[in-house]
């Protein structure tokens, strides 16, 4: 299941016509380690995993949606932000990546 939002995620932003090619490169790329830190953190914390991989397509899809929210970008944001929290000293470069990802949905222009 894990994959499975990851995979919409990586589709979702391919397939975005409001999203510039630079920031999209930018995005898959964070994406990719991504997928790699997510599949080291569910193999002893799998509920939590999903839970972020979760809230990281919810995000997605809120900031590449044609119509958008603010108020449904800023719930989906601060539900993946919520998600990694207690995982700074476990897996910084996971919190380091969710925050980037964050970040960068952020300036897509919500």
């Amino acid at each position: 299941m894990i994959q499975d939002h990851l995979d919409k995620i990586e589709e979702r932003l391919k397939q975005s016509k409001t999203v510039k090619e630079s920031d999209k490169a930018e995005l898959l790329t964070l994406l990719t380690t991504l997928r790699t830190e997510i599949a080291g953190l569910s193999q002893t914390h799998h509920e939590q995993a999903e839970s972020i991989a979760g809230f990281a397509e919810l995000s997605a899809y809120e900031a590449t949606r044609s119509e958008k929210s603010p108020e449904l970008f800023n719930l989906s944001i601060e539900g993946l932000t919520s998600s990694v929290q207690g995982f700074e000293l476990s897996h910084p470069k996971l919190v380091g990546i969710i925050n980037t990802f964050c970040t960068m949905l952020s300036n897509l222009g919500i």
